[in-house]
């Protein structure tokens, strides 16, 4: 079996993207494409605004706070799950969803998302407009869509 060198990054990089911050813990480029693993961290209210789905899988475990999961079925029928401290939700690829934090404390998870590249280049993407103001909804669509993320509008109710 390959195996790749174990690389411990002495001082990991923060991406911010919104009110939300994404501490890397483990690139793409680290991981052989494989994986990309963050430690999320979302403020009362934070979340991104729009239902949206992705090739790629996510594990979530809640550290702290309190996370709350929008995801449709392919019935259709989209459910509401809240997940706190120790509990872990895990969410296949294309299934369309949305997170967000609807607590009144700020949440904390260690997030993996597999295959890593997509997620890592749309948080990177997004971060590097973040940094140059508030970005246009055109802009954010375009490095959604470069990175084979469709958004799919508002949570229904």
């Amino acid at each position: 079996m390959d195996m790749l060198p174990v690389e411990i990054s002495p001082m990991p990089e923060t991406l911010r993207v919104g009110a939300e911050e994404a501490v890397v813990l483990a690139t793409s480029a680290e991981t052989g494409g494989d994986l990309f693993a963050v430690e999320l961290r979302m403020p009362p209210g934070g979340g991104p605004p729009v239902m949206h789905r992705h090739a790629p899988s996510e594990v979530y475990r809640v550290l702290s706070g309190e996370f709350t999961f929008y995801v449709t079925t392919s019935d259709g029928k989209t459910t509401r799950r809240t997940a706190g401290a120790g509990q872990t939700v895990a969410l296949a690829g294309n299934t369309p969803h949305t997170i967000r934090n609807e607590s009144t404390e700020p949440a904390v998870a260690f997030c993996v998302h597999a295959p890593g590249a997509a997620m890592e280049g749309f948080t990177r993407a997004a971060a590097a407009l973040a940094a140059t103001g508030a970005p246009t909804m055109q802009d954010v669509l375009e490095v959604a869509k470069q990175n084979g993320i469709e958004l799919l509008g508002p949570v229904p109710s």
